[in-house]
């Protein structure tokens, strides 16, 4: 079975295509597209342009992810992580960077910037109810199962 064909449309000089580095990556990597470095001040959050629109299949999402080694290294973060790029979007896919780091951070242009690996959706029927079924755990929440 072959798997759905992502069109991509790039919007801006300079951008990348996003690609798969490796057999085995889940995801594929997103480049900033920037003319000269962009300033990531510390405690804020600012989009960084990819130069790209996708048409994603329906029944499908795009996940804008961290890159782990970006992410963790320079202490850059997704405050909305992962996001979600849905089929029916068209614009240009913009990702947020949240700089925790102790200082401003100097972004240069084409650094892989997050990855987006590809899901299916599933939508569910809703059903609004008086009562839930009862189960083990019941209303416990954050940390009830770690005793």
């Amino acid at each position: 079975m072959q798997n759905p064909l992502i069109q991509i449309q790039i919007l801006r000089e300079g951008a990348v295509v996003p690609e798969y580095k490796t057999s085995g990556s889940a995801g594929m990597d997103l480049s900033a597209c920037i003319k000269e470095n962009l300033l990531l001040p510390k405690g804020e959050v600012v989009f960084v342009p990819t130069g790209l629109a996708m048409a994603i299949p329906e029944g499908y999402e795009g996940q804008i992810r961290p890159r782990s080694g970006f992410s963790t290294k320079q202490r850059i973060l997704m405050p909305n992580s992962p996001g979600t790029i849905d089929s029916d979007y068209r614009g240009e896919i913009l990702i947020p960077l949240l700089n925790l780091s102790g200082s401003d951070f100097l972004l240069e242009p084409g650094t892989r910037v997050a990855q987006m690996v590809i899901q299916a959706v599933v939508k569910f029927p809703i059903q609004v109810v008086t009562e839930l079924g009862s189960t083990e755990r019941g209303t416990g929440g954050f940390g009830s199962t770690g005793k």
